[in-house]
């Protein structure tokens, strides 16, 4: 270094400050680039989509693996149907599940299927199975109402829910309702799903179909209703078992009136013909609640008869007129003078004494309250009702009506039977015995007849088919006996000695063809020389014995009283000649019984007052007609 000399500087560095930064920075290492948000959205949108897709399909799979296999849904089983109808033709009961004929909407009046999409789904033919905005709309109508008052369930939603599905409100059941609806809307046309559901709907009375609903209503099928009967059918399915016909018919003809409203509105009739429809709505009288009973029994018979799982139409020999007759007759006894006189219950038989069909059975005051058939079923002490066989089995051991028996005090053993009016006659013939119903002369009657053996083999022959007891007091009916059985024994005494057994049925269609009935015959039981005496002494008993209250001026009338002890059971068991179409020659058989259920004594009511007394009207009655 040279003394004096200044240091020798660096090359000065003549780039700006944001060049010198540039450069510091390219100096440092390269870092990679940051990913860009939307690259990541996008990932993970399509992960899930992906678990997505596979999770509903789980799901869906879950709630779908029970499904029926709708194809055979479509033909489900279902209880057969049977339908009973009087001897007239009229449907007076139906049992288990009614289908009737499978129609097209060609086969149906058009404005039957135009009334169901009015009233059920106004949006059928434009929706896909599920209609949006029906729904918002019934839930808007819902809510200002307060309460359900409307659905948003399409005709292919009912169709999938009703004939796929149960009736539990759960979401599992919604979710396979949803998914049978699509399924339905695939493979079927609207028009199809339309018939589906006409002809399977529920409309009340075990009526499935608008064919089936029509002849339970109107007698006729759906080819041929008009278009206020339309509008009824077409609105029960809002509640089929509580607004039908049968059961409510006012609500039926309001629920009819809706619907015809509601067509005028969407177009489908005019306004006026809707107000001319709705003033026409008129139901044809109600089957009777009380035919149940003979319902019931016939129903019975019918069973053995019908082919496995077919459908069943049973004419019976039900008389509608008769019916009807009896049942107001007992009704109006059993609110009058019955009440008075404490008698709560009664049952009545109306038959041909020829051939044993029966015209009318009531087995009680009211089926809606007690369907139990006390012309059945019940089994009560018949009281002197049983003494005709007594006489009968002394008449076989060739005793005559004008033979004497005596009517004294008399003593078996322990037992001391009394007549009902505590006095004795002496020597009086087995015909005045019968009349005034004398105790002492039946007991006497049934020892000269050979025993109670004797007396009951009398009675089986003629029906009695209840076990009867081995001892004297058999006498004085303290057996148990059921009045239709009771009633039919003692139609032999009237037909000439043959015993018929009762039946309620003329013939039975099932599958389309006629089932061949077995019948049992009249049979011979006694002579007809001892029925003419049997019937002689039973018509001296209405004539002037303790029936008198039976007795018809101008008619010829024979039967039998009955009275148990402390007034608990009184019968009367009538018969009366048929008048022409009535009867037949044989003429008819009328049973009667009151009393009580629980066996409460009735207050001095006996065989000779008020059953008499009905007796009498129900026979004037029906042979007035």
């Amino acid at each position: 270094m040279t003394a004096g000399r200044a240091p020798k500087l660096a090359p000065q560095d003549r780039r700006s400050p944001r060049q010198r930064a540039r450069g510091a920075a390219e100096s440092k290492p390269t870092r990679k680039p940051r990913r860009r948000w939307w690259l990541f959205l996008l990932r993970w949108s399509l992960i899930l989509a992906i678990w997505g897709t596979v999770l509903i399909g789980l799901v869906l799979a879950v709630f779908a693996w029970d499904l029926p296999r709708p194809s055979a849904a479509l033909d489900a089983a279902r209880r057969p149907g049977v339908t009973l109808q009087d001897s007239a033709g009229r449907i007076i009961a139906t049992y288990g599940d009614l289908v009737g004929e499978p129609l097209r909407l060609a086969d149906m009046p058009p404005y039957l299927p135009a009334a169901a999409v009015a009233v059920e789904d106004r949006r059928f033919y434009s929706h896909a199975g599920l209609d949006l905005i029906g729904i918002a709309r019934a839930m808007l109508v819902n809510i200002q109402a307060g309460q359900v008052v409307q659905g948003g369930s399409t005709i292919t939603q009912q169709v999938a829910k009703n004939l796929f599905l149960t009736n539990a409100r759960t979401f599992r059941r919604k979710v396979q309702e949803l998914l049978l609806t699509l399924w339905l809307e695939r493979q079927f046309s609207k028009q199809e799903i339309l018939e589906i559901w006409l002809n399977r709907v529920y409309l009340g009375s075990g009526a499935f179909g608008v064919d089936a609903a029509a002849r339970i209503y109107f007698g006729i099928s759906a080819r041929k209703v008009n278009l206020w009967q339309a509008a009824v059918l077409a609105g029960l399915p809002r509640a089929p078992s509580r607004i039908n016909p049968r059961v409510n018919p006012e609500a039926a003809a309001a629920r009819g009136r809706e619907v015809l409203a509601a067509m005028a509105e969407t177009g489908a009739i005019g306004a006026e013909l809707a107000s001319v429809a709705a003033s026409q709505i008129a139901f044809p009288p109600r089957p009777s609640r009380a035919a149940g009973w003979f319902g019931d029994w016939v129903s019975d018979q019918a069973e053995p008869l019908l082919p496995d799982g077919a459908d069943a139409v049973v004419r019976t020999t039900l008389d509608a007129r008769i019916q009807a007759i009896v049942e107001t007759r007992l009704k109006t006894l059993l609110d009058g003078p019955g009440a008075e006189a404490r008698v709560g219950q009664g049952a009545v038989v109306v038959l041909d004494a020829a051939t044993g069909r029966v015209r009318a059975l009531v087995g009680g005051k009211d089926f809606a309250t007690s369907s139990f058939n006390r012309a059945v079923v019940a089994r009560r002490q018949p009281g002197s009702a049983f003494k005709p066989f007594v006489w009968l089995a002394a008449i076989e051991a060739g005793a005559r009506p004008d033979d004497t028996v005596l009517d004294a005090p008399i003593r078996r053993g322990r037992w001391a039977p009394a007549n009902f009016d505590n006095r004795f006659r002496g020597e009086i013939t087995l015909e005045e015995a019968l009349a005034h119903s004398v105790n002492t002369a039946a007991v006497r009657l049934l020892i000269q007849a050979g025993g109670p053996r004797a007396v009951a083999a009398a009675a089986a022959r003629l029906g009695i088919a209840d076990p009867l007891p081995n001892n004297e007091s058999l006498a004085l009916g303290t057996t148990e006996v059921g009045l239709l059985e009771l009633t039919a024994a003692y139609a032999s005494f009237f037909n000439g000695g043959l015993r018929i057994t009762p039946t309620g049925i003329e013939g039975v269609v099932a599958e389309r063809r006629n089932i061949a009935l077995t019948r049992t015959a009249p049979a011979r039981a006694i002579t007809p020389d001892h029925a003419a005496m049997m019937a002689r002494m039973l018509a001296a008993v209405v004539s002037r014995g303790s029936g008198r209250a039976a007795a018809i001026p101008g008619r010829a009338v024979a039967g039998k009283t009955g009275t148990t002890q402390d007034y608990r059971d009184a019968w009367f068991i009538g018969w009366t000649e048929g008048a022409a179409g009535t009867g037949g020659s044989g003429g008819r058989m009328i049973g009667i019984w009151l009393g009580n259920d629980d066996n409460r004594p009735m207050d001095r009511v006996t065989g000779g007052s008020l059953p008499a007394r009905l007796f009498a009207e129900i026979a004037r009655e029906i042979g007035a007609n």
